[in-house]
């Protein structure tokens, strides 16, 4: 009985534990499954790993055409969300307790950069989305980027009708040939989430600063343009 109960109470720890990356499993889940349903004329890519010098870029999901390139994050939070693209923490209210996080817009922005170097195009090529799960309530000020629920995705990835790529095949052929796929170089990638402490770049030691771009406020390096580091969301 007592080694029953111990392991229980095991399952019970590592569940907790393991609770928010397997939220977050089911949110990439869900929008792929979601993304299938696009026209053919749309290319789909899932949980990308790229990198940029010493530096590795986790993507959700990159969708390609003719009308631009969509770069998704997917925040898979149950709750109230209250947010702003210029403000660096957002806030989620779930019952009595609050909880702040890192704006997502500034994430998703590193991506669209990271991305625009590897393809040689400019960042206007690009559409950054963030989307929620269908269970969420939202409440956020943004021009620069798109706040979804999986529900609307695709339409409003369907909104996007003007043509700005002619030929999308080296786009795509660049992200196939540059995807890690690596288990190593992927342990890699977490261990450098987490190694950002004291507002010091993990590249090369600067401190970090507060910067703004068309699509907000971000944190970057001191040390640009020889340091192209941007913080990532936890």
């Amino acid at each position: 009985m007592y080694l029953i109960c111990l392991i229980i109470i095991i399952i019970d720890i590592l569940l907790v534990k393991n609770y928010p990356k397997m939220r977050g499993k089911v949110g990439e889940y869900y929008v792929k499954k979601e993304l299938k349903k696009l026209p053919t004329t749309y290319y789909t890519f899932n949980n990308v790993l790229i990198k940029d010098q010493d530096k590795t870029y986790q993507i959700d999901h990159i969708v390609i055409s003719k009308y631009g390139i969509f770069v998704i994050e997917t925040k898979f939070y149950y709750g109230y969300i209250i947010g702003d693209e210029y403000k660096e923490k957002w806030l989620r209210k779930k019952g009595k307790s609050k909880i702040y996080f890192h704006n997502p817009i500034y994430q998703n922005y590193g991506h669209i950069k990271a991305l625009a170097k590897l393809l040689n195009i400019s960042e206007t090529n690009f559409v950054s989305i963030i989307c929620f799960s269908h269970t969420t309530k939202l409440n956020i000020k943004a021009k620069n980027a798109i706040i979804t629920k999986i529900a609307s995705l695709n339409k409003n990835i369907l909104k996007h009708q003007t043509e700005i790529i002619k030929d999308t095949e080296p786009i795509i052929n660049t992200i196939k040939n540059n995807n890690i796929i690596s288990h190593k170089e992927l342990k890699k990638h977490i261990k450098q989430i987490h190694t950002i402490t004291n507002n010091i770049c993990p590249n090369c030691g600067h401190k970090l600063v507060k910067k703004r771009s068309k699509y907000g406020y971000f944190i970057g390096c001191s040390n640009y343009p020889n340091c192209h580091y941007i913080k990532k969301d936890k």
